[in-house]
């Protein structure tokens, strides 16, 4: 399939639409969800809460979504569901990188924040309003952080002394 251009001839990305395909979100859904189960495990969350990340199913529909993946079973997420589990994982992830101890990334998550994109709530608070935005918004933080921005240096980084020129051995 050609690839649209724009004015200037330059070509721009074309999003893989077979990626949303029923076929490839069933393939996904039981894994991802297990997964994600797993994560709500460590941060502790309560029902409501899981249900808020993933768009707020019914109890029932929720319930029966967890009992096939536990089971292996065959589910299909709509892209939303999909999107909020890979925001889930996105921030894991960078919890994981950013703290050397996963208690203290799930401390930082359940804590209240100075950042103004956190009103003085925990970044939990966010991530479980219910919107997706809310869940992005929390990755794209702590993505930020990741780079280096927003967030002050941990106990560990704050006692680090740079390394002098003397120090660095090349072999």
């Amino acid at each position: 399939m050609p690839q649209p251009t724009h004015s200037i001839g330059v070509s721009a990305p074309v999003l893989d639409l077979s990626r949303f395909e029923p076929s490839n979100r069933r393939r996904l859904s039981a894994p991802a969800l297990r997964t994600f189960l797993a994560i709500a495990d460590l941060w502790g969350l309560n029902e409501e809460q899981r249900r808020l990340m993933l768009g707020y199913p019914s109890r029932s529909t929720f319930h029966n979504w967890c009992k096939q993946a536990r089971e292996h079973g065959s589910i299909t997420l709509d892209v939303d569901a999909l999107t909020r589990i890979s925001a889930v994982l996105g921030i894991h992830q960078a919890l994981a990188m950013l703290f050397s101890e996963e208690r203290d990334g799930v401390a930082w998550l359940r804590q209240p924040h100075d950042a103004c994109v956190f009103g003085s709530r925990s970044p939990l608070t966010l991530a479980a309003n219910g919107t997706q935005d809310g869940l992005m918004t929390v990755r794209r933080f702590l993505d930020a952080a990741r780079g280096g921005l927003y967030m002050p240096p941990t106990a560990a980084e704050a006692d680090f002394a740079p390394y002098e020129d003397d120090e660095i051995l090349f072999q």
